[in-house]
């Protein structure tokens, strides 16, 4: 079966070959945020096959600065919801798998367990749920790509990415790497982070509810920068592999 039109741009880039290889290929997308809608856009854009993504969250008006599905029309709907129709709206032939509650730990773990997944793009933004993530895909020996903190950054030149023992600057990366310390992961997880150090007065702090202690404000490009960054990596990989 040949390329479908719509992806003629980049098989003349990277090569029919490779293009299968993206096609066969199925990706976990977890956190459907500013991070998150941003990389799955970009995965399906260039022709991953297969697609699971899992968000309990809906629309609020905080989310349109910098959020893919965030509109005042989509104000109280589904995350996932929107982005499993926008992502059919791109590719009416992807295999997408949604889920629209946060999943317990047990559940993680069975799911990495019984599907077969080429890469985890772990896009949450609170400690907690981001350890229970990591150490289900350590445990079930898939590759994991972990966005840190995006929040009060604001110069694209300060993205980077390195495994999580090298970053560097970045109190969340700083935060994670100490905790995965506790669960015997020392490296192995590929992070995207910024060099940038946060402005204090761009900190609030919250009620502690949703693994939540605090936020830092968000610049409309920043998000979207780091799940670029996610994609590229792992449509980069599985193209090599």
């Amino acid at each position: 079966m040949g390329v479908p039109d719509w992806l003629e741009r980049t098989e003349l880039l990277i090569g029919e070959e490779s293009i299968h290889k993206l096609k066969n290929a199925q990706i976990l997308l977890v956190g459907l945020g500013g991070v998150g809608s941003y990389a799955g856009e970009f995965l399906v854009r260039a022709g991953i096959g297969s697609l699971i993504i899992i968000d309990g969250d809906r629309v609020d008006p905080t989310n349109i600065n910098r959020q893919m599905q965030a509109l005042h029309s989509t104000i109280g709907l589904s995350k996932a919801e929107l982005l499993r129709q926008r992502f059919l709206d791109i590719n009416p032939g992807l295999q997408i798998e949604i889920h629209t509650s946060f999943m317990e730990p047990a559940d993680m773990e069975l799911l990495l367990q019984q599907v077969e997944i080429d890469f985890v793009l772990d896009c949450i933004d609170s400690v907690l749920p981001k350890l229970t993530l990591i150490k289900a895909a350590v445990r079930a020996k898939v590759k994991v790509i972990s966005a840190m903190g995006a929040g009060g950054k604001f110069d694209p030149s300060k993205v980077k990415v390195a495994d999580i023992s090298n970053t560097r600057e970045c109190k969340f990366a700083q935060t994670v790497r100490k905790r995965l310390k506790y669960l015997g992961i020392r490296k192995g997880i590929l992070a995207v982070y910024s060099e940038e150090i946060q402005p204090k007065s761009a900190l609030q702090y919250t009620d502690g509810s949703a693994y939540k202690r605090s936020f830092y404000g968000t610049i409309s490009y920043m998000p979207a920068l780091f799940g670029l960054r996610m994609a590229a990596e792992a449509i980069s990989r599985i193209i090599k592999a």
